[in-house]
């Protein structure tokens, strides 16, 4: 992978990690970045093979400790600088592990890291921890339309194509009974609405504007005199009750 490309380093890592689903996943996609970028800055540093294996396993590390453990981002820096704390010459022979870095190499990891991973920490987070909804961006469909009887082929044969297609888009059924009895009753009271209003026309139309004032203000005369001799009679009434009352009091 020293001498590949890009393109090459991407696609051997895509396969390592049995990622597939890249062009449609952004998961995977992040965490493909994650690890190419890593390895593409490490052979910027000029690392050696031991110390590719070593700097790869701190990235996968402290990407599974916040997966899987869970870790802040406070106890992510500890535990880093504790890692790095085992590099330098007083610690060669109680951690070997650590030891094939220098103190100007720990510190390039370090401040990588920060870049890296550390200064987008929420965003992994929600990588991984957020359940996120599947969303059909769009989909495609092909429909093939019957060409009409005036084109250059003829029409398909009845027996060549299913009932439903032949009698959608070729051979619409007919109207049933029952809707032209539906489309006859709708018109039937839009037809006689101008008819009706020609005779309502036709009986106003041997009286004068005096006639119809005169015959509205005797209706309106005898509406009134009936209801104000309904108010007279109530009134009498409730003053007989008042004065009954006051005879009464008088009495007591």
């Amino acid at each position: 992978m020293l001498a590949e490309d890009i393109d090459g380093v991407q696609q051997k890592f895509a396969t390592f990690l049995n990622f597939k689903n890249l062009k449609s996943c952004l998961k995977e996609a992040i965490l493909l970045d994650y690890y190419v970028s890593g390895f593409l800055w490490a052979r910027d540093m000029d690392f050696s093979v031991m110390q590719y294996s070593k700097f790869m396993t701190l990235l996968h590390t402290s990407l599974h400790n916040l997966k899987a453990l869970h870790m802040s981002l406070k106890d992510s820096l500890q535990w880093l600088g504790e890692v790095m704390a085992e590099i330098g010459p007083a610690h060669v022979q109680k951690h070997g592990k650590w030891s094939i870095f220098d103190i100007k190499q720990a510190n390039a990891i370090t401040d990588y890291l920060k870049i890296s991973l550390f200064q987008h920490y929420k965003l992994y987070e929600f990588l991984f921890y957020s359940t996120r909804e599947e969303i059909v961006i769009g989909t495609e469909q092909i429909v093939e339309v019957v060409k009409s009887s005036g084109g250059l082929f003829p029409n398909p044969l009845e027996e060549g194509i299913s009932f439903d297609i032949y009698s959608t888009f070729i051979e619409p059924p007919p109207i049933l009974d029952t809707e032209m009895k539906g489309l006859d009753q709708e018109q039937g009271p839009t037809e006689s609405q101008p008819a009706a209003s020609t005779s309502e026309s036709d009986v106003l139309a041997g009286f004068t504007i005096e006639d119809i004032k005169s015959v509205l203000a005797q209706v309106t005369d005898d509406i009134l005199i009936g209801i104000q001799a309904e108010i007279n009679e109530k009134l009498q009434t409730q003053e007989e009750a008042f004065n009954a009352r006051i005879e009464k009091l008088k009495k007591a």
